[in-house]
């Protein structure tokens, strides 16, 4: 739902405003509750390099992700993204030494051929923001694997607060580059507000579901996003995904699907369930 709202503000506003507008609706309901929930206590532990690191990947994968999605369909977006997991599986498996059997890395390259499907390089239906959006998952995946490397006795809500900030703060640098600030109604500024919100409620959901569910079970939750993409695409802008974008994408859901039973069947290296994380897609928080 955030998606949509933010490709139908695309229509009317750049996205370095919708960046900045949004990320200062997220950044005050996430900082609230870091405050209530303690987190902010030692406000000092922002400076830290990985943490850093890390929002400057968010930021980074947050502008590929809103450029793409402004110029590409909702549905193809949200396939793209699906390769996430692979990406850290196979991150992890070249940064962090960790073993990834045959089966596994076969899944990998079947889900990066559905990509090449989704993307089609050289094809009829080939579009340079589709680079823009793989552009996006290699941010994500390096967001995520940094994530990894974070010392424990940071709070995730500093995290995300510190995260949001910065999100909020590039925005207000590509506002003019981006074209410059767009008048807003009443209207436009509720729908930014509800769309921080959204964020907002589907990270609190996402943290409560890997708290209290099995990682593994969780997981493969990730991809009914693809469906809801699907008929939001269709319903709300007309959009009717092509033979290529389908049978790109189910490759990748099978490849992604198939790589957590294997690391649900090993039981002991769960890389890519792990990108099933709070903050699993560039939202700003």
């Amino acid at each position: 739902m955030n998606d949509a709202i933010t490709k139908v503000a695309s229509a009317w506003m750049n996205m370095g405003q919708v960046m900045l507008v949004r990320g200062v609706f997220a950044s005050v309901l996430i900082a609230a509750i870091a405050w209530h929930q303690g987190a902010l206590a030692r406000p000092a532990q922002v400076l830290h390099p990985k943490i850093l690191l890390r929002a400057a990947c968010e930021a980074a994968a947050t502008v590929t992700f809103l450029i793409a999605l402004s110029h590409l369909p909702i549905a193809n977006v949200s396939a793209i993204l699906q390769a996430l997991p692979l990406a850290v599986t196979m991150g992890a498996a070249q940064l962090f030494s960790e073993p990834v059997g045959w089966r596994r890395w076969l899944a990998i390259f079947a889900g990066l051929t559905g990509v090449l499907i989704i993307v089609r390089p050289g094809g009829d239906g080939f579009s340079p923001y589709a680079i823009v959006m793989l552009v996006c998952v290699f941010f994500c995946a390096s967001r995520d694997l940094i994530t990894r490397l974070m010392p424990l006795e940071i709070p995730t809500l500093l995290v995300s607060t510190t995260t949001a900030l910065s999100v909020t703060i590039c925005g207000a640098f590509l506002v003019g580059p981006m074209g410059g600030w767009t008048a807003m109604t009443l209207r436009e500024t509720a729908l930014m507000a509800i769309g921080a919100m959204l964020l907002l409620v589907g990270y609190q959901f996402i943290i409560r579901a890997m708290r209290a569910g099995d990682i593994s079970f969780v997981a493969p939750f990730r991809y009914t996003a693809l469906l809801w993409s699907l008929i939001l695409g269709f319903v709300v802008f007309g959009d009717i995904p092509d033979l290529p974008m389908i049978v790109g994408a189910t490759i990748v859901v099978a490849s992604g699907l198939y790589t957590l039973y294997r690391e649900r069947k090993v039981g002991r290296h769960r890389v890519a369930a792990e990108s099933t994380q709070p903050g699993m897609a560039p939202d700003g928080i």
